[in-house]
């Protein structure tokens, strides 16, 4: 097995294990400003009607329903690696939105032709991507020309006082809570882990470029502990 299909097989595992208490436990560990970085995160991606957006690491789905939601004529799907979670967002979107379907997907491989969406999302996933570049290449072959990417992540805050108790926070606290709730330290743990290891910020714009997106902006919320990244498929064709 290779590094990435050990930490594809690990990330589908720990969300699996975790899906039951994933949504109590995001909205009680963010004091509910999570709902507030979703919602801002498709005003960045700006979506319209008509169009169809790939909601990526889906989860249970409150990023696609919150895009979802913008118009009558918007249609999401949502993929993810774990059936559990998966799960969870069908059972939510009973009554909620028949604009939104669910299917178990991975980034590195999406099941979908060329530039078939208008526009993709990812909250809190692209980290758990085990090969960053590869997924980036997927999104960027499904998007259609001109079609935007909004991808929403945490982030270390950069001021020195707050970065310590956001690391102190994700460290002891989140673990300790996670472990009373959802009874898996584990996942908390990886959280943490898995935030100090991304390439965030301008590092993450130059992943993208590289991947062939243009327009890449970057905009930090709540003194930096999320970030949002903007980024574009180009219209224009350029012939070589």
């Amino acid at each position: 097995m290779t590094q990435s299909e050990a930490k594809r097989a690990f990330v589908r595992k720990m969300f699996d294990g975790i899906a039951g208490t994933y949504d109590l436990l995001n909205h009680v560990l963010s004091l509910g400003v999570d709902i507030i970085w979703r919602r801002w995160t498709v005003d960045g991606l700006c979506p319209e009607p008509g169009w169809r957006i790939l909601d990526l690491a889906t989860g249970t789905g409150d990023l696609g329903f919150e895009a979802a939601g913008r118009s009558q004529e918007i249609e999401v799907i949502g993929a993810d690696l774990s059936i559990q979670m998966l799960r969870r967002g069908v059972d939510k979107g009973r009554g909620r939105s028949d604009r939104m379907r669910f299917l178990c997907g991975d980034a590195e491989t999406l099941p979908f032709p060329d530039q078939l969406f208008d526009g993709i999302t990812i909250g809190f996933g692209i980290r758990n991507v085990a090969n960053l570049e590869a997924g980036l290449h997927e999104m960027f072959r499904v998007l259609k020309p001109g079609g935007r990417l909004a991808v929403l992540e945490f982030s270390r805050p950069r001021a020195v006082v707050f970065r310590g108790l956001y690391d102190f926070y994700f460290r002891h606290i989140l673990p300790l809570v996670g472990r009373v709730v959802s009874r898996d330290p584990d996942a908390y743990r990886y959280l943490y882990e898995s935030v100090m290891l991304f390439p965030e910020g301008e590092a993450f714009c130059r992943c993208l470029q590289t991947a062939g997106f243009t327009e890449t902006k970057v905009n930090r919320f709540s003194f930096g502990i999320a970030t949002l990244y903007l980024a574009s498929k180009s219209s224009v064709e350029v012939v070589c």
